[in-house]
């Protein structure tokens, strides 16, 4: 069974996440979406929310799962029994960043990170980018699947 780990913070889940989680479900059997718990870090939305975000997103998919972890992926992936890691690219900034993590994830392990292009017309989604236009009152509605909408 090829099962592959989706790590990140997803606060929130952006439709450019909801595009590689949904091209990744015809690659592997399962794909588990972890949201990494950083104490440092400071989230617009709270864990179970963004949990609950990401849940109602993939009601219909039996192939995705959701779960909360603190620590290094690897040590989920062997955890979980997952060979891969799966991460989108968004641009040459995203390859040379995420390209370092996986050497690294592949030194200390033997987990694979698959990466898969975002498609063309969510490449310019981050979280931050929806984060900010929330915060402005703007029109975040087209950029996150309809189960992020307050």
């Amino acid at each position: 069974m090829k099962k592959a780990i989706f790590p990140g913070s997803f606060d929130p889940i952006t439709l450019g996440h909801y595009d590689i989680i949904k091209r990744g479900v015809s690659l592997f059997d399962e794909i588990t979406i972890a949201i990494g718990i950083n104490a440092e870090k400071k989230y617009m939305f709270p864990l179970e929310q963004r949990k609950r975000f990401i849940e109602a997103a993939f009601a219909d998919e039996p192939k995705v799962k959701v779960i909360t972890y603190e620590g290094l992926t690897i040590d989920l992936c062997k955890k979980e029994k997952a060979g891969f890691i799966l991460r989108g690219l968004r641009n040459p900034a995203d390859f040379e960043f995420e390209k370092a993590i996986a050497h690294t994830n592949r030194k200390l392990s033997k987990i694979e990170t698959v990466f898969l292009l975002t498609a063309s017309q969510t490449s310019y989604i981050s979280s931050s980018i929806v984060r900010d236009v929330i915060r402005n009152g703007g029109d975040y509605s087209v950029l996150v699947p309809d189960s992020v909408k307050l």
